[in-house]
């Protein structure tokens, strides 16, 4: 019998799945964490719509649907679990003496746990912003950002069905909610600001989705892993181009002190996600590593998050996004600098479209294993 649990915050446990058996319904747990929210709604009773970019964009989600279950190849996707999900080359725990000296098996063992981290946290992160696309539904002020926010919310559902279906289908192992991602979607679900809900989606949270998404598509050794994130990356790379369109003209009309206090948030919710390592240390740590040295070890890895590359390609999508819609302000400037990423504002910003690359069909094909380039125009 199906069964419910109400939860102050998500379990902490890391969840196994069989893959080679189908759930049980009759089994199931729901678990259940509530928040609450102020929200401040809005009907628009002009229904207005002109011929602008939004509309354009609005227009290619519905074109550009696709079905999880029907336009991924599930049947001959997936690979044997004695295989690694990620190639080695870009692990970075490759040189640390206590990994060379694990046996191949604990190598694989170590890197599916590794690729389950990296789909939970993307997981976690599609259902907030399912959750925030839906707020934006009710409370953004105009018709055609009310429409496009909820042809949004049905793409972010097709997304959390996906590494959904990807972690219980073929990785087989679900880590919690981060804490640094979970405080952000909390601070985002529970302001009562649309605007400010708008900026944490579409620039932060789908900012960063987007660098993980290209880097892990990149990485993986999974064809149906990199399938799926290869309409993932679609779908995100038009509803940030959405955000920066729509944002860009809302921000003018702010006073200094709201586009500061804007600006501020941005670059909090931006940076709040990085430095928390609670779920990395759990998988490193039952083969009685030293966290010391762990720690010393990825600091000097070219391929960890902590590192000025990966900093290069996380935020070079954010910097010159923030700067095209009017939040990179003087105040601000010298704690992006701070970070090293403040030269990164200069790059081509998501504003710019390039509607023939957009508007391409979604046939999936082995170049496709490219990251998706930035619109030139």
């Amino acid at each position: 019998m199906k069964t419910y649990r109400l939860v102050a915050e998500q379990p902490q446990e890391i969840r196994y799945f069989d893959t080679d058996t189908e759930m049980d319904p009759d089994v199931v747990e729901e678990i259940r964490e509530i928040f609450k929210t102020p929200l401040v709604g809005a009907y628009n009773w002009d229904y207005s719509i002109p011929e602008t970019r939004i509309k354009k964009l609005y227009n290619l989600g519905k074109e550009l649907n696709w079905n999880v279950d029907k336009d991924i190849d599930w049947e001959n996707g997936m690979i044997s679990k004695d295989e690694f999900p990620i190639d080695e080359q870009y692990n970075p725990y490759v040189g640390f003496a206590p990994y060379d000296k694990l046996s191949h098996e604990q190598k694989v063992e170590f890197a599916w746990h590794r690729a389950g981290l990296s789909a939970s946290g993307m997981l976690h992160g599609e259902q907030g912003a399912l959750l925030v696309a839906a707020q934006l539904a009710s409370c953004a002020p105009s018709y055609e950002a009310k429409l496009y926010a909820a042809s949004q919310t049905f793409d972010e559902a097709r997304h959390v069905e996906f590494f959904n279906k990807f972690i219980q289908k073929q990785v087989g192992i679900m880590y919690p909610v981060g804490p640094g991602l979970k405080s952000l979607l909390d601070k985002i679900l529970t302001d009562e600001r649309w605007d400010l809900k708008f900026i944490g989606m579409q620039v932060v949270i789908e900012g960063l989705a987007l660098a993980a998404f290209n880097t892990a598509k990149m990485q993986s050794n999974i064809p149906v892993h990199k399938h799926g994130l290869h309409y993932v990356i679609r779908d995100e790379a038009r509803h940030v181009t959405f955000g920066i369109n729509y944002l860009e003209e809302y921000i003018k009309t702010l006073t200094d002190e709201e586009r500061e206090e804007r600006a501020l948030f941005a670059f909090q919710a931006a940076t709040g996600m990085g430095g928390s390592r609670g779920n990395q240390t759990r998988f490193y740590e039952k083969y009685g590593w030293d966290r010391e040295a762990v720690k010393a070890h990825l600091a000097a890895s070219q391929l960890d998050r902590s590192s000025q590359e990966f900093r290069t390609q996380l935020f070079g999508r954010i910097m010159p996004n923030l700067k095209r819609i009017g939040l990179l302000t003087d105040t601000v400037k010298p704690m992006w600098e701070a970070l090293g990423v403040l030269d990164l504002q200069d790059l081509p910003s998501d504003g710019r479209i390039n509607w023939d690359e957009m508007s391409k069909p979604l046939a999936y094909e082995e170049v496709a294993d490219s990251v998706v380039k930035v619109p030139a125009a």
